[in-house]
Formats: C-alpha cells, sequence, structure tokens
C-alpha cells in the first residue's frame, strides 16, 4: 500500500491515497502511527471520493475517528494538487464537520475557511495540581480554551487532562494559551486520542476566538505561535479563516509482511 508522509507547523500525517485495497481499521491506525514501529504522526488521512468532491478520512493517532483537522486539511488539500487530483486554487473538501473550502497554489502556504466557531460557554479543566477555567469552543470537534500567566512549559501535558465528562462526554482538545502581544499569542495543546501534539489548527482557530472574546476584539488577523511554528488565524464575525505551511517529507510502499500483520 502507498503513503505518503508530511506535516503542517509539525502536526504530522500518514497520507493514504488508494486505502480501498485494506480495511483501515483502528489497529492499523494505531500501528501506522506508532513512532518506533510503525511510520509515526499524529494521524492518518485517507483519502476516499465523494462524488464529484474528495472527502477526508481523518483518524487519530489511537484509531478513533476526527471529525474536523485544521493543520491535516491543509495537508490533505496539497496532496491532493500535488498528485494532480486537483487544480491549484480554491476546492472543496468534505470532512465528517461539513464541506471546507481550502485555497491552495502550487507551493507556498495552505488557507482553509474553518466555518463558523461556537462559544458554547465555560469549563474547567485539572493539569496535575493546576486547576484551570476555560472557553468551550465548538469548531466542529470540542476544544477547551486556557488562558494562563507566565510560562506554558511548566505545564505537563504528558497525560490527558481531566474535565467535566457531562460537558465533554468524548473528551476534549485542551489549548492552554498565553498573550505575546496585541493579537499574538502562544499555545500548546493536548489533543483527544493523540496527546501532546506540536500544533494544532482547529486549536488555533478556537484560541483566537477566545482571545478576542476576552478581550473584546474585533475581527481581524492573530497570530498563534506553537511549538512546530505559526498559524495565522483570521476572524470575521463568526467565521474563522486558517492559514499556515503544508509541507509533504516523503512518500513510499508499505512492506507487504509489516502490513499483513496488522491488518485484521
Amino acid at each position: 500500500m502507498r503513503y505518503l508522509k508530511g506535516h503542517g507547523t509539525e502536526n504530522d500525517f500518514v497520507v493514504l491515497p488508494d486505502a480501498d485495497e485494506v480495511t483501515l481499521t483502528p489497529a492499523l491506525v494505531r500501528a501506522l502511527c506508532d513512532r518506533r514501529a510503525g511510520i509515526g504522526a499524529d494521524g492518518v488521512l485517507r483519502a476516499v471520493r465523494d462524488g464529484s468532491l474528495w472527502f477526508m478520512d481523518h483518524r487519530n493517532a489511537d484509531g478513533s475517528v476526527a471529525e474536523m483537522c485544521g493543520n491535516g486539511i491543509r495537508l490533505y488539500a496539497r496532496y491532493l494538487v500535488d498528485a494532480g487530483l486537483a487544480e491549484p486554487g480554491r476546492l472543496d473538501v468534505v470532512t465528517r464537520a461539513g464541506v471546507k473550502q481550502v485555497t491552495v497554489g502550487r507551493a507556498g502556504d495552505v488557507t482553509v475557511e474553518m466555518g463558523i466557531a461556537k462559544v458554547v460557554g465555560t469549563s474547567s479543566a485539572a493539569i496535575g495540581s493546576h486547576i484551570h477555567e476555560g472557553t468551550h469552543v465548538d469548531m466542529g470537534n470540542p476544544h477547551l480554551v486556557c488562558i494562563v500567566d507566565g510560562a506554558l512549559d511548566a505545564y505537563d501535558l504528558s497525560r490527558p487532562p481531566s474535565v467535566d465528562a457531562a460537558v465533554f462526554p468524548e473528551g476534549v482538545n485542551l489549548e492552554l494559551v498565553s498573550p505575546l502581544g496585541d493579537r499574538h499569542v502562544v499555545m500548546r495543546v493536548h489533543e483527544r486520542g493523540v496527546g501532546e501534539t506540536r500544533s494544532c489548527g482547529t486549536g488555533a482557530g478556537a484560541v483566537a476566538v477566545a482571545m478576542a472574546r476576552a478581550t473584546a476584539t474585533d475581527a481581524g488577523e492573530w497570530l498563534v505561535d506553537v511549538p512546530g511554528g505559526r498559524l495565522v488565524v483570521t476572524l470575521d464575525g463568526e467565521t474563522v479563516r486558517l492559514t499556515g505551511p503544508a509541507v509533504m517529507v516523503s512518500s513510499g510502499v508499505m512492506d507487504a509482511g509489516w502490513l499483513a500483520a496488522h491488518v485484521g
């Protein structure tokens, strides 16, 4: 089975262009994402034709199904254009959170219209001995944005934070954010089904929405620095637009014996 490997601000994915030949089970996804015994990634993106459009079948590293991924969809669109499956410019990509419009050239950054962000309310998260209040933002997937003082590296995100299961029955993506300047923040994220990652596109969007609400800031651009680089989030009313890099790193063919051992 062929595969490609790439990343958006070091949030990395295995892209499967023709996975119809095998069933993409949770066990296979976990094996593919294993950084020691597999290819290694934060998730898997499977290319599926959906009528006249392309569907991004996104799976988390633990094998669970994901609704949407801001970094993943940029990489997915880059793959479609590079492979000649879509023309450069604007294209529609189907996700489990709806159809997203992506603008991609033959090189450079990729922009995705993330849709409408909904501020649901507030909740809290326990990270070790720290309890933080946060803003619950729905980006097509759930986020809890906690604004904190001081250095973000003081927090241990190696384990999932404790959250209210009644509010987040299927878990939540947790963002810790600290202001750096006017419309400029730094973020760390713990993604459900993955763990701490170097970046999260929907998380960056949720952070910009929460920060704009907290500071009563009008629409405009926010710079969101993540461990893997920088994302630009543009807010226009309730609509969120995300711009950032999408880098293809390698491609190859999985060993038939390895694949046979993990299919089923």
